[in-house]
C-alpha cells in the first residue's frame, strides 16, 4: 500500500522565489532516490485561525507564506529506504542546508501517513 510524507513550513515572502528554485532542484532527487511523486504547493487561501490553522501550526509571521509538500512512495518500506538514502546523499544535504536559510526548519511540521482513500 502507498505511503505519504507530508510537510508544512512558512517562508518569508521575500524568500519565496529562492524557495521555489530550491524545491525544483529537490524534486528530481527525491524521484531518483525512490519516491513515486513529489508535490510542493504555495499557500493561496490559508487564513489565520482563532485556535488552529496552518499559519499557527508553523508560527508564520505576518509576511510569511505557508508551504505544504507531499512525497509519495509505493509503500512504507520504500519510504524508509528513501529516508536512509537521503541522509547520506550529499546533494540533498546541501539543499537542506540552503533550505535552512529560507525557512526555520525547527518550525516545520511533518509526518508519515498511510492513505485510506486515493483517487
Amino acid at each position: 500500500m502507498a505511503y505519504i510524507d507530508a510537510f508544512c513550513c512558512s517562508v518569508p515572502r521575500e524568500k519565496l522565489e529562492a524557495y521555489k528554485a530550491l524545491v525544483h532542484k529537490m524534486a528530481p532527487l527525491w524521484k531518483e532516490l525512490g519516491a513515486s511523486g513529489y508535490m510542493e504547493a504555495v499557500g493561496d487561501d490559508v487564513p489565520m485561525g482563532e485556535l488552529t490553522s496552518f499559519p499557527r501550526a508553523v508560527q508564520a509571521g505576518e509576511d510569511d507564506i505557508v508551504m505544504i509538500s507531499f512525497l509519495t512512495y509505493p509503500d512504507k518500506a520504500a519510504r524508509d529506504k528513501v529516508g536512509e538514502a537521503m541522509m547520506s546523499d550529499a546533494r540533498l544535504q546541501a539543499l537542506f542546508e540552503e533550505m535552512g536559510q529560507l525557512t526555520d526548519m525547527k518550525l516545520m511540521i511533518y509526518g508519515g501517513f498511510q492513505p485510506i482513500v486515493m483517487g
